[in-house]
């Protein structure tokens, strides 16, 4: 296996020479402990939404994704709705609390933001990697300080009872959990009760007509990446830290001075393509928002984090490449999404010359994730083009300044 220090570096972005040092260390460290090949693709990917809005929450997933709802998993506080494309891609959890006035630590993450005090429950929890041994894992990294939940909290909380779950990060309030399942195993659960909901298999069942009737089941493809946001002095920590917790290595960062920010990616080093263990990305500010009165430029990703906390900001979903009706692909997805209602936060970016194409739609109401459409073409390798990224991350910023002033207008 090819060692997780030796893949090429991408990008522009100087790092720290503490982060240069620390890389390579724990990057060897893992290698030598046997993690690098014990743990192994992203599984699942869990997401928490407000009371009363899963089954619209999941409509919403299942005509904008490929995803298709499989089965309702009831607790005594939660029902948790499983989402799945086939077993090369992961599984979606849709957690939703039943009793609104339920506080647990998730919510705690949210009620000291702005705005992510609107909706306490709405947020990404994180993901679940598929390990070959869960109990070599579990030790390893709690000799390396890792904090896991203890059995009783997991049942407490709720999660599923065949996982070792890792306390939420303190850069990116997620978490990461391991489960031990071999390849030609299916995913099973161990959580509470299962059923198909009459009402939740209702709105796939809609949302799937659409999405077949709009041709979008022949145009999207898996999750391609996840963005997180995080403050910018925690940059470096939350990416070693990922690497500390997965088998991934780093990409690379590149620097985005107009909009005073960088984007920095991760990515499985047991698959070439993102479409069977998704990137994982994260946005930091250059500069902390006390400094934006001195160097005179917009701090969208910064203004986000304080608004919001850190968190996942948007999945994004492939497109195959290629042309329907004369445009690319992905301008027919935004085309005939538009028409359904959906809003995006800006025009198509980019271009097949450049060799990309992305969007952001609107932040979903749900789950307060946006979902970010992608079409490479001819074999292009990267995730953004400069150009692209600047004009994503100001339109973003755009749609959080206007939501965060209707949150101080129903705060005052």
């Amino acid at each position: 296996m090819q060692a997780s220090a030796d893949f090429q570096r991408q990008g522009d972005k100087q790092n720290s020479a503490f982060f240069e040092e620390w890389l390579g260390r724990l990057l060897e460290d893992r290698d030598r402990q046997g993690l690098s090949e014990n743990i192994g693709r992203i599984d699942s990917l869990m997401i928490t939404v407000e009371p009363g809005h899963s089954v619209a929450y999941v409509g919403e997933l299942c005509l904008m994704t490929p995803y298709d709802y499989l089965v309702t998993l009831e607790t005594e506080q939660h029902s948790t709705h499983i989402l799945r494309i086939d077993m090369s891609a992961p599984d979606v959890l849709v957690r939703e609390v039943k009793d609104p006035n339920l506080h647990g630590i998730f919510r705690s993450l949210n009620e000291v933001y702005p705005i992510g005090a609107q909706r306490p429950n709405s947020r990404y929890m994180g993901e679940i990697f598929q390990v070959q041994n869960l109990h070599e894992v579990v030790e390893v990294q709690k000799g390396r300080e890792i904090r896991f939940f203890n059995q009783e909290q997991v049942r407490h909380l709720e999660l599923p009872g065949n996982m070792a779950i890792v306390k939420p990060s303190p850069y990116t309030h997620n978490v990461v959990g391991y489960w031990e399942r071999p390849d030609d195993h299916i995913r099973v659960y161990s959580l509470g009760l299962s059923s198909i909901r009459e009402d939740m298999q209702a709105a796939f069942e809609r949302a799937k007509e659409l999405r077949e009737r709009l041709g979008l089941d022949k145009l999207l493809l898996p999750i391609d990446h996840l963005a997180t946001r995080v403050y910018s002095q925690n940059r470096e920590a939350a990416i070693l830290e990922y690497l500390t917790l997965s088998s991934y290595y780093y990409w690379g960062s590149y620097d985005i001075p107009d909009q005073n920010s960088s984007t920095n990616v991760t990515k499985s080093m047991h698959f070439t393509s993102e479409l069977q263990s998704p990137a994982k990305v994260f946005t930091a500010a250059n500069h902390p928002y006390f400094c934006n009165h001195l160097i005179g430029r917009p701090s969208p990703t910064e203004a986000f984090v304080r608004n919001f906390g850190p968190r996942l900001h948007h999945l994004a979903v492939a497109v195959r490449d290629g042309h329907t009706g004369g445009q690319a692909n992905i301008d027919h997805v935004v085309h005939v999404l538009q028409n359904c209602g959906q809003k995006f936060l800006l025009e198509v970016a980019g271009s097949e010359r450049e060799g990309l194409k992305q969007i952001f739609s609107s932040a979903s109401e749900h789950s307060s994730l946006i979902v970010e459409y992608v079409q490479r073409f001819g074999g292009f390798q990267g995730f953004f083009t400069k150009d692209n990224v600047a004009d994503l991350t100001a339109a973003a910023g755009a749609d959080e300044t206007l939501r965060s002033l209707d949150a101080a207008a129903r705060a005052s």
